[in-house]
This record gives structure tokens, C-alpha cells and sequence, in this order.
């Protein structure tokens, strides 16, 4: 693709020494030039990418986009902000791939993962090929990428649109995360519709307030984004939301909906609903347990039937989705126990895993979790007293600790704990923790081990060592 091409499709400000080259990339990183490409540099919150052009020239790049002018030897466009620019850019380098593809966006602070791994199951219940973008990874026609972040940065996000059209997909589910709007990631794209889960306390450290955050969420339903919004209609936001929006529909279960559940029935191995789905009824097998599950499901029916899809095949697709890596995840059974593996990493999410869990509980409850390293701290004690609220003993340990000291966290978690007077203890070291946590365990007990999921490391001082929960856990019990 020619410059003058490329360039048609961002507002810049000035050129310096044009020159009509051939592009045959686009790049944001600088260890990752390859000869060819366009190098895309801004100024970040904590980095100065102008600092890397000649780095990036003599690696290869043929064309700058950047904030201020350069003298580099090679075209420079001059731009508002560098950022700003990098989603148009790839978007057409990739020849507007989204195009040939029907998106559908999930937005919120807990559930997203769920909610876009029931739709695809519900798309291929109902026929449809489909493929899925977040948290655990991106997965379409076969293949399998391993996760790097919630929404992927958008030169990645593009080239993966254009895969999933060459290979003949139809719909793509992706998670839309607060930082991605922030960061104008998804930039250009039209969602035919976009979920909203909830908005509860997390990403603080980022967004400093509370009401920036939903400012953040809210900004997925602007502009005509999206061609259908479905709202969570018992959220707080999500009332607000459905007053705003284009072409609402809402969900929920206390508040007046368009799609509810009545007859809900909690199990260990799922749980049971009849489907009010746009005024027609229909029973509904999970095989996920908890209330927020039927949350999640109600709103990944609502998009389906928008987009087409029979009943028949959102239930079909419901009740044949059996598990989601680390998402109120049975991951073993041990000593009459029961012992899932949950990322409710927030205290929402927490507070909602724990609540379910002691609906079902005969024995005990107990919670094994930490919070991460260099993230919103004033959640820490808040859910080591949301944990307290519901378990009968809990286990503090690390999670991500990062860069700070994991004692540190295991701190100021204990300080919600204390007041309760419930029993705990603190064990720094995540595995010891875990199998500390399970010799506990006896006939009907149940163990949450929670915070991490579906990660498959844990993050010491910008080292990601592997670790999985699920692997210790079966590794303990010998299973």
C-alpha cells in the first residue's frame, strides 16, 4: 500500500520530506519494526515513544507518524496525537476487514469473558461460524492465540480481523475493556450490538474516580457505535444507560426488562430458568452455577435473538457451554469437598461468587485470594470484607503482587478481615497457601481459590513465572 494511501484515511498537520513509499506495515513498538513498515510515535503517561524514531528507522521504517517534527530521513507526518491515529491506520492497512465481519461488543466490569463464550456457543448451536476476542485469548476457525491483554492493542486487533474473514468467519465476540476506550483502541468500528454487564468498583489506581470509570463504560454506546445496546437493566449505570442510548434493550431480573428469568434454580452442577426472551418463554439448562451466570445469559440470549438466531439454538447453546476456564470453574472434588477456581478478582465479583457458593454449601465456605500488585489499593480491604461477609475461614495469599511487596497486600486486604472476627490466616506463598487451604477441607465444604482464573502465571517483580491454579490444585490432591 502506497503512503499517500494510507495517510488519506487519518487528519495530520504537516508533511516533512514525502516521499510515495511503498508500506507494507504498520507498527507502535520499536523492538518490532520490520523493514518496510510505518512507525506510529506518541507521547504515553509514562514514555516518550518520539525518543525511539531513529531506532526505528534503522530497523527499517519507511514513514513517521508522530507528534512534532522529526529529521530522521524518511517521510514524517505530523499529527494531533499518535495514539489517536494508530486504529484508522491499521484499520485500513488491513483493508477494513471489520467490514466483512458482524461485531458484537461486551462491555462491563465482571462478566464479559462469560457472556461472549456463551454467544459462541450460541452461534454454533444456531450454525453460524463464529470467533471469540479476550481475556483468555482469541479463538476462531481452529486456531488459538494466547491472551496479552482484555482487547488487543489495534495494529494486532486488525491483522486478527482479517484472519478471521479470509477463514470465513461470520460474527466476532470480543470483550471491550475501560482501557481500550480510553485509548480509543476500537476507533472506527461499528458493533451490531453492544452488551453491558455492570459496572462495580475496579481499575481505581487508572481512573482515579468512580464516575470517570463510567464515563469510560458508557463512552461503548456513543456516536452510534453500536446498532443495538442491550443493559444490564439492574445496574445502576445500566438504569441510567437505558435512558441514554440508542436502541436500548434491557435485561435483568428485579427491575422491569425486555428479556428476565423467573424460576431460577441454583445447583452445584448449574443452574435452571425460564426464559422470558422478548415475550416468548422457554426453559433454560446452564450448566454454570450462580445468579450472575443467569445475568450473563440473559444478555447473550437478548443479542442472539437480535441477530437472528432461534430459541431453540440459544438454548441449545446455554446448556451445551459445560465450563469456561476460571470462571466459577469445579475444578476438583477432594475429601467430600468441592473446590472451584473462580477470576472474580474485583470485590463485585467476589461478593457474587461467594454468595452463590453459600447458597450450595452443606459444610463450610472457605476463600483463598489476594489482589494485584500496582492496581486500585482501595479495593484490598473492601474485599477482605466482602470475603468475610460470606466465608467461614479465609485464606489471604499473593495474587500478582508486581512490584510490591506481597506482605504489603496480604495488609491491607486483613485490615476488611479483622473486624468481622472471622477466623484467617496469611500465607504469602500462593501454592502453600493453596494446599494449606485444602487440607482443611472436609465432607460438604467448598473452596474458592479466587483472583487469577484462567492466568496461567503469576507476576513477581515484571516476571511472569508460570502458575496455574488449576494445575496446583490437581498437583496437591494427586489428581
Amino acid at each position: 500500500m502506497k503512503l499517500s494511501e494510507l495517510i488519506g484515511n487519518i487528519q495530520y498537520k504537516q508533511i516533512y520530506d514525502f516521499s510515495d513509499v511503498e508500506i507494507s506495515g504498520v507498527c507502535s513498538d520499536s523492538r518490532r519494526v520490520r523493514a518496510g513498515d510505518i512507525f506510529a510515535a506518541y507521547k504515553g503517561e509514562s514514555f516518550d515513544s518520539h525518543k525511539k524514531i531513529a531506532e526505528a528507522v534503522k530497523s527499517g521504517a519507511v514513514a513517521v507518524v508522530c507528534e512534532r517534527p522529526a529529521d530522521c530521513g524518511v517521510p514524517v507526518i505530523v499529527v494531533e496525537s499518535g495514539r489517536a491515529v494508530i486504529a484508522p491506520l491499521a484499520r485500513a492497512f488491513y483493508g477494513f476487514a471489520d467490514k466483512k465481519l458482524k461485531l458484537v461488543a461486551v462491555t462491563g466490569t465482571n462478566g464479559k469473558t462469560t457472556t461472549t463464550y456463551m454467544l459462541e456457543s450460541i452461534f454454533a448451536a444456531g450454525g453460524r461460524k463464529a470467533g471469540v476476542i479476550g481475556t483468555l485469548g482469541v479463538r476462531y476457525a481452529g486456531k488459538f492465540i494466547a491472551p496479552e491483554l482484555t482487547t488487543p492493542d489495534p495494529i494486532y486487533l486488525h491483522s486478527v480481523f482479517a484472519d478471521m474473514a479470509d477463514c470465513g468467519v461470520e460474527y466476532v465476540f470480543m470483550e471491550v475493556s475501560a482501557h481500550a476506550l480510553h485509548y480509543n483502541k476500537i476507533d472506527g468500528l461499528h458493533f451490531e450490538v453492544g452488551i453491558f454487564t455492570n459496572c462495580t468498583q475496579d481499575h481505581l489506581d487508572f481512573f482515579g474516580t468512580m464516575e470517570r470509570y463510567a464515563d469510560c463504560k458508557k463512552s461503548m454506546f456513543i456516536k452510534g457505535r453500536c446498532g443495538y445496546a442491550v443493559i444490564n437493566s439492574d445496574d445502576n449505570l445500566g438504569l441510567q444507560m437505558l435512558k441514554e442510548v440508542e436502541n436500548p434493550i434491557s435485561y435483568g431480573l428485579v427491575n422491569p426488562a425486555d428479556v428476565f428469568a423467573v424460576d431460577v434454580c441454583e445447583k452445584m452442577s448449574g443452574a435452571s430458568f425460564v426464559l422470558n426472551l422478548f415475550d416468548e418463554l422457554y426453559e433454560i439448562e446452564l450448566s454454570l452455577p450462580a445468579t450472575h451466570n443467569v445475568y450473563n445469559a440473559m444478555g447473550a440470549a437478548a443479542c442472539a435473538k437480535i441477530l437472528g438466531v432461534n430459541t431453540a439454538a440459544i438454548a441449545s447453546g446455554l446448556k451445551s457451554l459445560k465450563s469456561i476456564p476460571g470462571r466459577l470453574e469445579i475444578v476438583a472434588k477432594y475429601n467430600g469437598a468441592h473446590i472451584y477456581v473462580d477470576f472474580a478478582h474485583t470485590p463485585d465479583g467476589l461478593e457474587k461468587s461467594l454468595q452463590s457458593l453459600k447458597k450450595l454449601c452443606k459444610g463450610k465456605l472457605f476463600c483463598l485470594f489476594g489482589c494485584g500488585g500496582n492496581r486500585d489499593r482501595g479495593k484490598r480491604p473492601i474485599m477482605g470484607e466482602t470475603a468475610a461477609k460470606y466465608a467461614d475461614f479465609i485464606i489471604i495469599t499473593s495474587d500478582n503482587p508486581r512490584f510490591e511487596e506481597p506482605f504489603d497486600i496480604i495488609c491491607e486486604i486483613e485490615a476488611g478481615v479483622k473486624p468481622s472476627g472471622k477466623p484467617y490466616v496469611t500465607v504469602t506463598e500462593r501454592e502453600a497457601a493453596t494446599e494449606y487451604a485444602i487440607r482443611l477441607l472436609g465432607e460438604g465444604d467448598i473452596l474458592l481459590v479466587a483472583g487469577k482464573g484462567g492466568e496461567h502465571y503469576q507476576e513477581i517483580m515484571g516476571i511472569k513465572h508460570s502458575y496455574d491454579d488449576n494445575t496446583v490444585i490437581k498437583k496437591i490432591i494427586g489428581a
